[in-house]
């Protein structure tokens, strides 16, 4: 087994780490989403962010920098926007959330 062999199976004990940490945070998610008003918003924000960093290093596993990850995300957002998405016509989400991306530009 030479160094390279090493370092694929390492990348995949990682990938299959986060995917499960990924499934765990979504499931804490949604528990949290059970219990009502009385879940701290504190703790619903850690699960939110908590997906979203764990898709990012996902995405940089797989080869898509965050850039382009943001780029797709745009994309599609744009797509929504001019098809009028249900998201969009009930509170202009997809329009809120394109303008923050492109302010981080």
């Amino acid at each position: 087994m030479n160094k390279d062999d090493f370092n694929i199976m390492g990348d995949i004990k990682i990938i299959e780490e986060l995917k499960a940490e990924l499934l765990c945070t979504i499931g804490n998610f949604f528990k949290l989403l059970t219990k009502g008003s009385t879940v701290a918003r504190e703790a619903i924000l850690n699960c939110i962010s908590n997906a979203i960093i764990i898709l990012y290093v996902l995405g940089d596993k797989f080869g898509y920098s965050s850039i382009e990850v943001d780029e797709d995300i745009k994309k599609k957002l744009k797509l929504g926007i001019v098809e009028e998405d249900n998201i969009e016509r009930d509170g202009k989400n997809l329009s809120k959330l394109y303008n923050h991306l492109k302010t981080r530009e």
